[in-house]
């Protein structure tokens, strides 16, 4: 999308989104958005999102130069950042502090693919990443993500939280409640000390299923 009043107020509103769902509380939690430019709309650092108005967005250009706004972006961007330059079919990047993904941000092992929407929304298993990054430490944390990274549509960050990209924000949010989800249910099917995982190729069918075929059959 270019840039526009609209698109920033949709960013906000996801903001917004978040803390009714409970996925995120005070401004713990970031979306980014990638414009047809190439450039990177990302919300920006401290600003509660009761108050955050379309002018405090700010736009990045890929290699993190500030291209427009007044404002810091925030202080996670390095993520942001790099996961659109590394994956080219992202459109959508949302960081949130949810309690279920958080508590399996520390354990080890990430999220096996439990479920059908896993499939379809996620692609694949929810990896962890491979160190602990303290958050100050923004761009080491940016390269730890990417490193971790699959083909999947959600990493969990070491004892910190979940990102969950898309082709746009709507599959973003979705992603959210998806890993959120089948977070929660992960942890019930630990608990319990048994669960099925669902075969590659079906995840890989399923994720192919959602992309092209999901309703035109």
């Amino acid at each position: 999308m270019n840039d526009c009043k609209e698109l920033r107020r949709q960013v906000i509103d996801a903001c917004l989104w978040l803390k009714e769902k409970g996925l995120v509380f005070g401004t713990w939690g970031n979306i980014s958005v990638k414009l047809d430019d190439g450039n990177i709309l990302i919300t920006p650092s401290k600003i509660a999102y009761e108050d955050m108005t379309e002018e405090d967005l700010v736009v990045l250009a890929p290699d993190g130069k500030v291209v427009s706004g007044n404002r810091l972006a925030t202080s996670e961007r390095e993520i942001h950042r790099g996961i659109m330059n590394a994956r080219k079919d992202v459109g959508a990047i949302i960081h949130m502090h949810s309690p279920k993904a958080m508590a399996m941000c520390a354990r080890d092992g990430g999220v096996p693919v439990i479920s059908e929407e896993m499939c379809q929304i996620i692609g694949g298993a929810i990896p962890l990443t491979k160190e602990f990054v303290p958050s100050e430490e923004h761009v080491k944390l940016g390269d730890m993500v990417i490193k971790s990274m699959t083909e999947s549509n959600a990493i969990l960050i070491r004892n910190h939280g979940p990102v969950c990209i898309g082709r746009n924000l709507e599959e973003a949010k979705i992603c959210c409640l998806v890993v959120e989800k089948n977070c929660g249910i992960y942890l019930d099917l630990l608990a319990s000390g048994r669960f099925n995982e669902i075969p590659e190729e079906f995840v890989k069918a399923g994720r192919n299923y959602f992309l092209y075929k999901y309703g035109k059959s």
